[in-house]
């Protein structure tokens, strides 16, 4: 898909997604932080916080859904034209081994782009001693959204 994204400053969609992550109220709740947006690839980690973990002190299932879901939905983001928004209309998601790590990584890449629908995989990683873990993957289904109130960025 080319879209203004691509064919204007190289830099204006990573731009977009800074601002509209740092609108994000879930995202500034769990300690997750921007750290890598690429077109169709975006990557968010956040640090380990008992906060955040269920009742065996591994990082909730619905943590890492919603910063997988992030990942995806800015990745997206990433590839559509400045004028419109993404929202997530389906994700499943696999959780593969305990949330357990000093940090976290949710990379999300977008695997087909489109003028309306764009899917979107991503990967969850424990980052600790050794080498990254893979603790989850996920696929999401974005809608893109142009011209309804209340939905923009």
């Amino acid at each position: 898909m080319t879209g203004a994204s691509e064919t204007g400053t190289s830099g204006d969609f990573r731009t977009r997604i800074k601002t509209s992550f740092d609108r994000q109220a879930a995202m500034a709740t769990i300690g997750a932080e921007l750290t890598r947006v690429e077109h169709g690839t975006v990557e968010i980690e956040l640090p380990f916080d008992v906060k955040l973990t269920q009742q065996h002190g591994i990082l909730h299932a619905g943590i890492i859904a919603a910063a997988l879901d992030s990942a995806c939905g800015f990745a997206a983001y990433s590839v559509i034209d400045p004028s419109a928004s993404i929202l997530t209309i389906e994700f499943k998601i696999n959780l593969m081994s305990p949330g357990r790590g000093e940090r976290f990584l949710f990379r999300g890449d977008v695997t087909k782009p489109g003028t309306t629908i764009i899917v979107a995989d991503g990967r969850g990683y424990a980052i600790g001693d050794g080498p990254a873990k893979l603790i989850a993957s996920m696929t999401g289904t974005m809608m893109v959204i142009r011209g309804r109130e209340g939905i923009s960025g």
